[in-house]
């Protein structure tokens, strides 16, 4: 696993980076109101686009499944959400931007749906409010779970459209499950699922542990695990692990869940979350710009690993052989 540097040309602070389905496109997001969207090739990168159209600082970005051609969201303090699309190559235009009338503060996090779904995006904002936006028919619907999070909601992350215990039985349901989770200023994690009757999306459960904001939470991929996983980061410096107990009964109605503390980093904050796409290997990154790599070994629980167990565990587990 090699380090790549380069320089983005923002003239900002850069807040998000995230490459394409195929990890060959890096799109990065700026305080100076910029995306910028790059190839990148072995050690090389070439710089392919500036996208304009924000009137604050860009938060975040995240990129459609390509099922859906080249789409890229992104999240501003404007409060707007910006959906873009490449056609012709390398020629990007705006096919939506959020009314300001559905989210009166900033959206601080946006996370595309897994394929399965649709093409339906979640945004998170600062006043409490999540939004559910879903291309249907021609046009783009919304819906909204208010006061989701009191002060404000900080992260959203989809659960895996089948869960992983369906995946190894070879049995999925009848139809795939729209679940997510959110983290909050109130210092919470909630999971969400929207009603197959109804169309509405209902409180299933509050996963409480962190003593300050909740700053990312990241549902896992299905893997080789029967039981949904989510990890959660706060202020606080605490990394949860949270782990579904099907079954159960919790408070909310929902599953309960188990908890397990990955790290203490305190006093330094933890900013974000990110798991591999297998699942099994968590990527951390505090207030000090430093990254971590995690993963759960058996019987020994979680312990920090380095760059190059994470490449050989990545190619073992994807039979890739570079």
């Amino acid at each position: 696993m090699t380090a790549i540097n380069f320089d983005s040309g923002h003239q900002d602070m850069v807040h998000d980076a995230q490459f394409d389905y195929y990890g060959r496109r890096l799109a990065t997001c700026s305080s100076d109101r910029t995306i910028k969207v790059f190839d990148v090739v072995g050690s090389e990168s070439v710089h392919l686009a500036d996208l304009k159209g924000h009137e604050g600082p860009v938060w975040q970005v995240c990129w459609a499944h390509p099922k859906y051609g080249s789409v890229l969201a992104s999240c501003s303090f404007d409060h707007r959400v910006i959906v873009w699309k490449e056609s012709p190559e390398n020629t990007w235009s705006q096919v939506y931007i959020t009314p300001k009338k559905l989210h009166v503060s900033s959206i601080n996090s946006i996370c595309w749906a897994p394929h399965e779904l649709g093409l339906i995006l979640a945004c998170g904002s600062s006043d409490g409010a999540i939004s559910i936006l879903e291309y249907k028919d021609g046009n783009w619907d919304s819906h909204k779970i208010p006061n989701a999070h009191r002060v404000g909601c900080t992260s959203v992350s989809w659960a895996p459209s089948y869960a992983s215990s369906a995946l190894l039985s070879g049995a999925a349901p009848s139809a795939p499950a729209k679940r997510l989770v959110s983290a909050g200023c109130d210092n919470c994690v909630r999971i969400w699922k929207c009603s197959l009757e109804t169309g509405v999306w209902e409180a299933e459960e509050a996963l409480k542990a962190h003593t300050d904001w909740v700053r990312d939470v990241a549902w896992a991929p299905a893997s080789g695990t029967t039981r949904s996983t989510i990890a959660s980061a706060g202020q606080d410096g605490q990394v949860f692990i949270w782990r579904e107990k099907a079954g159960s009964q919790g408070k909310g109605g929902g599953n309960e869940w188990d908890r397990t503390l990955l790290r203490d980093f305190k006093p330094t904050p933890v900013w974000r979350v990110s798991w591999s796409t297998t699942g099994d290997i968590l990527a951390v990154t505090d207030a000090t710009n430093a990254v971590t790599l995690w993963r759960e070994a058996m019987g020994v629980g979680w312990t920090q690993i380095d760059s190059q167990q994470a490449a050989a565990a990545t190619a073992v587990a994807t039979g890739s052989s570079s």
